[in-house]
């Protein structure tokens, strides 16, 4: 997949005020500080993109980019939005900050239609953390598809790396039957890049080509 372009587009304060649900869409979450920007910016290969912040909890809406892309140079383009959903777990927002962002996110996860994958970032330099645990259970409550994107690989050894996130799989495998697919990415190194790009790219051929899906 070839990124055409990619630009901000709106930011809404909950699921009714977002675009209209015309083309697939792959929202991208984490806990506050997970380098989220920094990935989607890598993704984009637009370090303008998508605004990093030293502050975090920065995000407080739900912010759609407009995103064309081509299987090859010359191919037809295909449409897209990538959200940026605000973080969990930051410590020193309010409680009914919390609540709020609760209410959104859920409303979100729960009625937007066109939310084909949901990419839950992790931060591998850390063992297992509890409220990233309990993030991917619920979504797997509300049956939410998503994946695991395990980020700043490069800021850690690769051997910590690894075993961090084994443990987390097995922490898990505990409770799900099946795991999710999981990417270990660094924005620095582009690692993950292309294999988080090929998912969105199959998935929007589903998306767009359903009864083809559907023959198989």
């Amino acid at each position: 997949m070839q990124i055409k372009k990619a630009e901000y587009f709106i930011s809404s304060p909950e699921v009714a005020k977002c675009p209209k649900p015309d083309r697939p869409e792959y929202a991208f979450i984490g806990r506050s500080n997970v380098g989220k920007s920094s990935l989607i910016n890598m993704l984009c290969n637009n370090q303008k993109l998508a605004k990093t912040s030293a502050q975090p909890g920065k995000t407080q809406s739900i912010n759609h980019f407009n995103i064309d892309s081509t299987q090859k140079e010359k191919g037809p383009v295909t449409k897209w939005y990538l959200v940026d959903l605000p973080g969990y777990g930051y410590a020193k927002r309010s409680q009914s900050d919390r609540n709020r962002w609760e209410q959104m996110i859920e409303g979100y996860l729960r009625k937007r239609e066109n939310l084909v994958m949901m990419f839950v970032l992790i931060d591998a330099r850390h063992t297992p953390q509890e409220n990233d645990l309990e993030f991917v259970n619920q979504l797997g409550e509300w049956q939410v598809p998503f994946s695991l994107v395990f980020t700043k690989a490069d800021k850690e050894k690769p051997g910590v790396v690894q075993c961090n996130v084994k443990a987390f799989l097995d922490a898990m495998r505990e409770t799900w039957q099946f795991l999710p697919q999981s990417f270990v990415s660094s924005a620095i190194k582009k690692d993950g890049r292309d294999e988080i790009l090929k998912l969105i790219s199959d998935s929007n051929h589903a998306f767009y080509n359903p009864n083809e899906e559907a023959a198989h």
